[in-house]
């Protein structure tokens, strides 16, 4: 059981969280009052978005709390500059073992903060903190109003560089695009910097993507280099499907580390076609996701120290006013013992604007 002190300490962060957000908020709103209507009206709008959530977890009998906020702010600047940031901020009760109750911890930190400039069509330039282009967990998936379960691949720890963000340059854009195919790159320099808030190794590394309308097929690979010693390179691939015929999503991702390497296959299903995807068995969404790594030498990439297999079973609710219920279950298989995983989630997703125009 929680003291009256931690539930004391976790009342107070959770506060501080959300007052985080509404500083977040209250910013591009005070702003607003020091610009003329006019102006206003012809200037776009700074949004807010991001997630709020609670989640479980329950491994090997023990069960950890918790609650998270992950704020998002997009704020155009002209035509062709967009400042754009997403921050973690969360409290984890788990137990401390032996019978002694729950103990808690906290984190806050910077996914990123970057400035872009669509130069053209065909390159935007990024600058700052920003999500290592590898595979696509990490730019895609990470946001907890968009994964289906609630944790990543195993193999994550492979080509994002420890923290999964880059603190320097990026250039990115589409290569071409017609109505056959469309392809898009990406490449990066980063710096190392030991903030723990906005950590970062230095690396370098770019991902090249090829994408086909018509089969609404896409292929893609990455490559990072990490030039801290020692000196490693990684290789990554993914293919993602999704079918025009039924709702069905398949995503698939293969990584080779200096250590490691693994993939991990995820499909989800929405019941959409029972009465449309507002009907009561329209909104559930089966998942599944199998995956593997495989260990080559020993090393700290974050990867599971032996082979290991895991199966996720999930099933995820699509509720009114952008809430959604995540549940799923797993089992993970490895030489150091077999466990079993049970999660759940409840999340909320909101967007709206900094402040009111036309």
């Amino acid at each position: 059981m929680l003291s009256p002190l931690s539930t004391h300490r976790f009342l107070g962060r959770v506060f501080a969280m959300m007052l985080a957000l509404g500083a977040i908020c209250l910013v591009p709103s005070l702003n607003a009052q020091d610009t003329p209507p006019q102006n206003t009206a012809a200037r776009d709008i700074p949004l807010i978005s991001g997630g709020l959530a609670f989640f479980t977890s329950t491994n090997g009998g023990n069960t950890t709390y918790t609650p998270t906020l992950t704020p998002l702010t997009a704020i155009p600047v002209g035509p062709h500059v967009l400042f754009e940031s997403r921050a973690t901020l969360l409290e984890s009760f788990f137990p401390q073992g032996g019978g002694k109750g729950y103990t808690t911890a906290h984190f806050v930190g910077l996914s990123y903060a970057q400035i872009d400039y669509i130069f053209s069509p065909h390159i935007t330039l990024v600058g700052g903190h920003f999500l290592i282009p590898f595979g696509t967990y990490n730019e895609r998936l990470t946001p907890i109003w968009i994964m289906n379960l609630q944790d990543g691949p195993l193999l994550y720890g492979i080509g994002t560089m420890g923290s999964g963000s880059g603190t320097g340059g990026m250039v990115r854009g589409s290569i071409m695009a017609n109505d056959r195919i469309s392809l898009n790159y990406a490449a990066y320099v980063s710096a190392g910097t030991s903030n723990e808030q906005v950590s970062s190794s230095r690396s370098t590394g770019g991902q090249l993507n090829a994408f086909l309308p018509n089969a609404r097929l896409e292929i893609g690979a990455s490559y990072g280099r990490l030039l801290e010693h020692p000196q490693s390179n990684a290789i990554g691939t993914h293919v993602w499907w999704t079918p025009g015929a039924f709702p069905l999503q398949l995503r698939s991702e293969y990584a080779h580390g200096p250590h490691s390497q693994g993939y991990w296959v995820e499909t989800a299903y929405r019941l959409s076609q029972f009465n449309g995807d507002q009907s009561t068995i329209g909104r559930l969404e089966p998942v599944f996701r199998i995956q593997q790594t495989f260990r080559n030498s020993p090393g700290s990439d974050g990867l599971p120290a032996t082979d290991t297999q895991r199966i996720d079973f999930g099933l995820d609710y699509h509720l009114p006013h952008e809430v959604r219920i995540n549940t799923s279950y797993a089992r993970r298989f490895s030489s150091t013992g077999d466990s079993n995983i049970w999660e759940t989630a409840l999340i909320y997703r909101f967007l709206f604007p900094a402040w009111r125009g036309k």
